[in-house]
């Protein structure tokens, strides 16, 4: 059940959230001053930030107006404020109207990249599609291997040449191949390049260059992956990325690892996209298209019987 997968995935978000809800819901707790304070340190620490202390806002300006009169109406307010705040952050994956799709992979080292593209690839095949990859990160030795070996376990071919070698050429090659095998998808790796790297940023705008000598509308997508455990950083990431990069859409990695689901709210702010997919597990079909209610719902579950009561 894919809901139960990520209801999983999401359980140390939720039990950080929802811990603090389950005490502020306590019998007999007035909806005044003390219990806004204790909600807004409730989402902050579940890494809501900023965007915690303007839905308690929110919540005031209610309360004033007695559109919400007393705490049994707090959780559906707070489900409402978040829907309302992911609005328009769910999309599917592109499909070119012909050719192949071209998917760039963009991101920091060590946020799950390489074995992102590996689950997208299992996904996709999984679906009935052709896939092709290209080991485009060739300033790092381990990701041509990586993806290398993903290709082979997966029984998905792969577009490579030595490290070291021009990132672009190994885009080329790709675009070509892809072209001349008819494949669906063509999923093509990038190097693992710090935000700050502006000339890493320059061989990225390189590589889109040489697609679009190939293929004029291609890239189709290009997806950032963000290690959803280092939570406000990868807010940061995702606004230098927004600055350099045409990025279509986000993967969310290692859902499952972290208290910080809460930052996507934060992450959504300051780079507008939808997200594509959720990596809810280690395993290769541990990759689940984002879905906003499902998301809210899963951080935001819990039973209020297990409040203490006054």
């Amino acid at each position: 059940m894919v809901f139960g997968k990520l209801l999983s995935a999401l359980k140390k978000t939720r039990d950080v959230l929802t811990a603090g809800l389950s005490r502020l819901f306590s019998f007999g707790r007035k909806l005044d001053e003390t219990f806004l304070e204790e909600l807004e340190e409730v989402l902050y620490n579940s890494d809501l930030g900023p965007v915690g202390t303007r839905i308690v806002e929110d919540l005031k300006e209610s309360y004033r107006k007695r559109e919400v009169k007393e705490v049994a109406e707090v959780p559906a307010f707070l489900r409402r404020r978040l829907l309302h705040r992911l609005a328009g952050s769910e999309a599917p994956l592109v499909s070119a109207p012909q050719g192949p799709t071209v998917v760039l992979i963009v991101g920091v080292n060590g946020s799950g990249k390489t074995t992102s593209i590996a689950k997208l690839a299992a996904h996709l095949k999984k679906q009935g599609k052709s896939v092709l990859l290209g080991a485009g990160d060739t300033f790092r030795a381990a990701a041509v291997e990586q993806l290398t070996r993903w290709a082979e376990r997966l029984g998905i071919p792969i577009v490579k040449q030595p490290t070291g070698a021009d990132p672009a050429a190994v885009a080329f090659d790709a675009v070509a191949a892809a072209v001349a095998r008819k494949v669906d998808y063509l999923l093509l790796d990038t190097a693992g390049r710090l935000h700050t790297q502006k000339n890493l940023m320059a061989e990225l705008e390189k590589v889109v260059r040489v697609v679009k000598k190939q293929l004029p509308d291609a890239p189709h997508e290009t997806l950032l992956v963000l290690d959803a455990t280092t939570g406000q950083n990868a807010i940061r990431q995702a606004s230098e990325f927004a600055q350099s990069a045409p990025v279509t859409g986000l993967i969310l990695a290692k859902m499952d690892g972290t208290a910080k689901g809460g930052a996507f709210f934060g992450i959504r702010e300051v780079l507008p996209v939808p997200v594509k997919f959720l990596g809810v597990g280690e395993g290769v079909e541990d990759l689940e298209p984002f879905a906003v209610e499902g998301y809210v719902d899963a951080i935001l579950t819990f039973d209020k019987s297990t409040a203490p009561r006054a």
